[in-house]
């Protein structure tokens, strides 16, 4: 089964060359890399043309931000499995992809995920954060939980059943996408108990308190549209499971 990576740029030339070589690099050989810029201005595009040839797919536009390009990646898209690769992430080993595909082997799997550990941006040997995801079940998102959405597979029928980001829930999309296919939609799902990816730490998401309050907010909403009803402290401890990921680099 060919599985498609799609990967969103934007003035991304410190880190991009690593994650199409981390994508190149991968011993599982029926693979699409999409990349969707947004009209880069610094070296971006030098550098993905300079790597042309493990390129599939390459557009370069104006979007409405990140989950806008995952969704023209998507549409793009022609695998039996989609994934995101983040432009300042990479895999974390050249397996990962054929670990992947072996789960998708079973038919009645719909998506998977795995472990992420936060690298420093500059020293990427240098563990900041280690999100270890564990066994899903539905109670779990109650208690504030997500699995790291980099290390999200899930095939292009899902997609084109249950759609794709909502990109009007700002740096919360990911989160709602989750909560809407695997709590809402009941799509199944398998944990594979490995790290897949390496993050860069930093992010939108936890740039700044301002926007980590926005992130909550957005959370908030997306149980409302999906008219589900989150517990009180749902929130709280979605906080709180973050801080946990701290302690387990110590």
């Amino acid at each position: 089964m060919k599985i498609s990576i799609i990967t969103a740029t934007w003035n991304s030339a410190s880190t991009i060359e690593n994650a199409i070589l981390s994508v190149a690099s991968q011993t599982y050989r029926d693979v699409e890399h999409i990349i969707v810029d947004g009209n880069s201005s610094d070296a971006t595009l030098e550098i993905v043309f300079r790597h042309e040839d493990k390129i599939d797919k390459l557009i370069s536009e104006p979007d409405h931000g990140i989950y806008d390009a995952m969704n023209k990646g998507i549409a793009l898209s022609t695998g039996d499995i989609v994934g995101i690769l983040n432009s300042d992430d990479f895999y974390a080993n050249p397996h990962v992809l054929a670990d992947v595909a072996r789960i998708f082997e079973d038919k009645s799997i719909d998506t998977c995920y795995g472990d992420l550990i936060y690298v420093d941006p500059i020293n990427v040997k240098r563990i900041t954060r280690y999100w270890r995801s564990g066994t899903h079940h539905s109670k779990r998102f109650y208690q504030g939980w997500m699995p790291p959405h980099p290390t999200f597979f899930v095939r292009h029928s899902v997609y084109e059943k249950h759609g794709c980001f909502n990109t009007a829930l700002g740096t919360a999309a990911d989160y709602e996408l989750t909560l809407r296919l695997l709590l809402k939609n009941s799509v199944s799902t398998t944990y594979i108990p490995e790290v897949l990816v390496h993050m860069r730490s930093g992010g939108a998401s936890n740039a700044s308190f301002k926007s980590r309050l926005a992130t909550i907010r957005m959370a908030n909403l997306s149980w409302k549209i999906n008219d589900l009803k989150p517990l009180p402290w749902t929130l709280i401890f979605r906080l709180l499971s973050k801080l946990v990921q701290y302690t387990r680099v110590q």
